[in-house]
């Protein structure tokens, strides 16, 4: 009886034990999932909102990383406002449909001056006499959607659709970053609290995406607004979670207490629940203040990172606008002050037919140079021959051009009626590519036409300038005019062979001297032991980028392991969709490529994952970089920045240290002489972290 009452003694103590041991991490991890959670969101907060964030994005994905791996441990702690729960892991069906409380009206355009004092006259006349302002805002070019948040979640997005009725697109929205799941300060909130805003993607995110495209073999997107709307209703969100979105809110619609008198001000409280608003608001208070602004930004458009393509003007007061009312179909007390798209005209002086890394054949236009917002063009893509036969384009042409969403020059126009018909003819659309001679094919149901020969110079050409270039394996020296070279004398078909590469060889070729000779072979030798992601960037690999690169180096952390990675491993990652999950797949289960990475390998080449720390010489300086630079992309300078103890910020402030200026800095530039902070170039950059680029 005694050994009975003594075994369930130490069985009770046992037990107490072990519920003691299993409880208390249980509560620390609960604590850390919180932790986490609200760090990650502060961060998105401070990045997307205020614009001064604090962390390197590698460091943001490390918090997340970290949050992502305790949830998959403790499934019972997730939670839908969890920011690991912002991708649907399966596509959706079909839109619903969703009728917004109060309708999403369209807003009446104007075009000059004269228009806006015309609707000035109209509010005065409305208001009787009454004072009243203006609060105008950029009109961002994306999509209009509706956000409503109840109890400070969010429970529902949906499209303008034809203004009141839309489509559900919540599984969508809720990849965007930008877009809180969950208000901050949700207890000061509003139950009801339905945000209108724009969808947009950024001048960067766009041409990357139709980089991507072209090298998929998929028709390229017209301009950024197209490209938004288009990746907000895939039925995929996983797809749509790559696009990189972003959004500004703009307007209320149905709240169940007013926040503010003002739009103004509402708009700043919004800011404060973690919304997005646009930095560029501006109150003013006759319509001259709002025509000077207007005239502001029609001049200086082309420096944002995002496409606008008009001012919008709102009367500010709630109060005045109930007063002002609705048209049929818009508002009275707003209006949009839209601004001429810039063209151009100019000669077709001949027409060339490039050839990309994966043979897709593109019409380029050579123009009479011209200038155009801000840049002297010279050359226009036709993008495909479908595009060029419709618009019947002709060497010798007069045609108009522009910028398709401030950004890339295309052919609108084409005067036929200046056309000389005696000497003009249609051109040839290709039968055999113009590098290779080998037979081209168009793309099944697609509009692509392409040399299938793997061996086209041109395409060796493209491929090996791409896995050299700044953005990839950065191979200083071994620029076009030397790959040219060198592919023309059969030195280098794959990339291997660049590793492969003699002194001999080097200074056989026109203009390279024994010294150059050596600097090649110095750079050659410095790139086998660059970060993972640069290596998957340069392969060239269908649907890749510089961000899936990353995202798959930190997910696998050696070629090797991503080379035996499945599609169904590939598909469980964040952000790697069905598409590039089997473009990855394809790609490393060729055995032409596979050859080519095990020569490579062998050649010596080592991707790192982890970049060491190199010294202390930024250590506790906050640096903005602004313009373009000779020596570094963006992503490297930053990655530099880092290695050298410091910390890289997107905005100027009081507490910036130094801002480094390369050419055609902008407002950043501006921002810091006015704030007196200090401006360095390059050179002056390099100095400091102890490094010399040879000229």
């Amino acid at each position: 009886m005694a050994i009975s009452g003594l075994r369930g003694y130490i069985y009770k103590e046992l037990l107490w034990g072990v519920l003691f041991i299993v409880g208390r991490p249980m509560k620390d991890v609960k604590k850390r999932i919180e932790e986490l959670r609200e760090e990650i969101r502060r961060h998105d907060y401070l990045y997307y909102v205020l614009n001064q964030p604090e962390i390197s994005d590698r460091e943001y994905d490390k918090l997340f990383a970290e949050l992502k791996k305790l949830e998959s441990e403790h499934p019972e702690l997730i939670v839908p406002t969890s920011p690991t729960q912002r991708v649907s892991e399966r596509p959706v069906e079909g839109f619903e449909p969703v009728q917004h409380a109060i309708p999403m009206l369209s807003i009446d355009n104007t075009y000059s001056e004269e228009e806006l004092r015309e609707f000035d006259r109209r509010v005065a006349k409305g208001l009787e006499g009454a004072e009243y302002s203006y609060t105008v805002e950029l009109k961002i070019d994306g999509l209009a959607i509706s956000l409503r948040y109840e109890e400070g979640i969010l429970r529902q997005a949906a499209t303008r659709g034809d203004g009141r009725t839309g489509d559900d697109v919540t599984a969508n929205v809720r990849t965007i970053r930008a877009i809180p799941l969950e208000l901050k300060n949700k207890e000061s909130a509003p139950e009801v609290l339905e945000v209108r805003g724009e969808v947009y993607m950024s001048k960067k995110a766009f041409a990357e995406l139709n980089e991507e495209r072209m090298e998929a073999g998929e028709p390229t997107f017209a301009n950024p607004r197209n490209a938004a709307a288009g990746s907000l209703k895939l039925l995929d969100a996983r797809i749509t979670a790559t696009r990189k979105l972003a959004f500004f809110a703009y307007s209320l619609g149905q709240v169940s207490r007013q926040l503010a008198p003002t739009h103004y001000e509402a708009m700043q409280k919004l800011r404060d629940f973690g919304i997005p608003v646009n930095e560029h608001i501006r109150h003013c208070r006759t319509i001259e203040e709002v025509i000077e602004v207007c005239q502001g930004w029609a001049g200086k458009k082309e420096r944002l990172a995002y496409p606008i393509d008009g001012m919008v003007i709102k009367v500010n007061r709630y109060d005045q606008q109930e007063i002002l009312g609705y048209t049929g179909r818009a508002p009275r007390w707003c209006i949009s002050y839209k601004f001429a798209p810039e063209q151009a005209e100019t000669i077709v002086e001949s027409i060339d037919v490039q050839v990309g890394k994966s043979g897709i054949l593109t019409p380029v236009a050579n123009l009479r140079p011209v200038p155009l917002a801000g840049t002297t063009v010279k050359r226009a893509s036709l993008h495909n021959f479908d595009l060029l036969a419709k618009l019947d384009v002709r060497c010798g042409d007069t045609v108009v051009i522009e910028k398709a969403g401030e950004i890339i020059p295309q052919v609108v126009t084409v005067k036929h009626q200046q056309r000389n018909l005696f000497e003009s003819r249609p051109f040839e659309v290709p039968k055999t590519c113009p590098a290779c001679s080998r037979p081209v094919k168009k793309d099944e149901n697609g509009v692509y036409i392409r040399c299938v020969n793997p061996h086209c110079p041109a395409q060796i050409r493209e491929r090996l300038e791409h896995f050299a270039g700044k953005g990839q394996m950065d191979i200083e020296h071994l620029g076009p005019a030397l790959i040219d070279q060198l592919v023309s004398r059969g030195l280098v078909k794959t990339y291997a062979d660049i590793y492969r590469l003699r002194l001999d060889q080097l200074a056989s070729l026109e203009r390279m001297a024994a010294k150059s000779a050596s600097n090649v072979l110095a750079s050659i030798e410095e790139s086998k032991r660059r970060p993972l992601w640069r290596l998957i960037a340069g392969l060239g690999i269908r649907n890749i980028g510089t961000q899936s690169a990353q995202i798959l180096a930190n997910e696998f952390g050696s070629l090797e392991a991503l080379m035996e990675a499945s599609v169904e491993r590939l598909q469980q990652i964040e952000q790697i969709g069905p598409v590039v999950a089997q473009s990855v797949y394809d790609y490393f289960h060729n055995p032409e490529n596979v050859r080519v990475l095990r020569e490579l390998l062998a050649a010596g080449v080592c991707p790192t994952v982890e970049q060491v720390k190199q010294s202390d010489a930024l250590a506790g300086k906050t640096i903005v970089v602004t313009g373009t630079l000779k020596h570094f992309t963006r992503q490297q300078i930053e990655q530099t920045i880092q290695a050298h103890g410091g910390k890289p910020s997107s905005s100027v402030s009081k507490k910036t240290s130094f801002v480094v200026a390369g050419d055609n800095a902008g407002s950043k530039l501006d921002k810091a002489r006015q704030l007196g902070v200090e401006v360095i170039d390059e050179e002056e950059f390099l100095r400091r972290i102890g490094q010399r680029r040879q000229p």
